[in-house]
């Protein structure tokens, strides 16, 4: 290091894990903290300062309307399913005490193509990650199977144009995720031009 880089930035990125949702409990973030988390997630490249995202707080009984929402579209979508499924549907967003969904609003521009407006709203849900895991949290980026029902986003306030980047689970981590295998560097990096036969 040259003395400017952080230790503890590194280490924060060298440790993060996700925490599963039925493993984050109460106390969530504070309305400060929230609010530093949706200043902290939105600071990251965005090709034209054109902002192609925002963001949707589930918190409160507002959780649990949620997933009257996202159980009656599954016990739609599989009539045969029984009511223990359907019961757990219901719990998707309110197993954590705070969920914030990351909405990709990317849509053609004459100079930003619409993969770097997306890539953008990839890098709001990382920066929550980092930023909820440095704030004490646990934290998980999921979409599941209702992050691309439309019947779902209709009634979530998304346009037929957006979609969902990411549904950030929040929470106090209720015990400590085991480290998961990582790729090896030797299998994901190359370098060009590479060697000649």
């Amino acid at each position: 290091m040259n003395g400017k880089g952080s230790h503890a930035t590194l280490t924060l990125l060298a440790t993060r894990r996700s925490v599963a949702p039925v493993a984050l409990v109460a106390p969530g973030p504070d309305a400060a903290q929230v609010e530093t988390l949706l200043r902290l997630a939105s600071r990251v490249p965005d090709h034209g300062k054109l902002a192609p995202w925002r963001f949707i707080v589930f918190e409160g009984e507002a959780r649990e309307r949620a997933g009257e929402i996202i159980s009656e579209a599954f016990a739609k979508l599989e009539p045969e399913a029984g009511a223990p499924r359907i019961e757990a549907e219901r719990k998707r967003l309110s197993m954590a005490p705070l969920v914030i969904a990351v909405v990709s609003r990317a849509a053609p521009h004459g100079k930003i193509p619409v993969w770097e407006q997306q890539l953008s709203a990839g890098a709001v849900c990382m920066n929550m990650l980092v930023a909820a895991t440095a704030m004490g949290f646990g934290a998980s980026w999921l979409t599941q199977w209702y992050a691309y029902d439309r019947g779902v986003l209709a009634q979530f306030g998304l346009s037929d144009e957006e979609k969902i980047a990411g549904f950030i689970h929040i929470g106090q981590s209720s015990s400590v995720p085991e480290e998961r295998p990582r790729p090896a560097l030797d299998e994901i990096v190359s370098r060009f031009p590479g060697r000649s036969a």
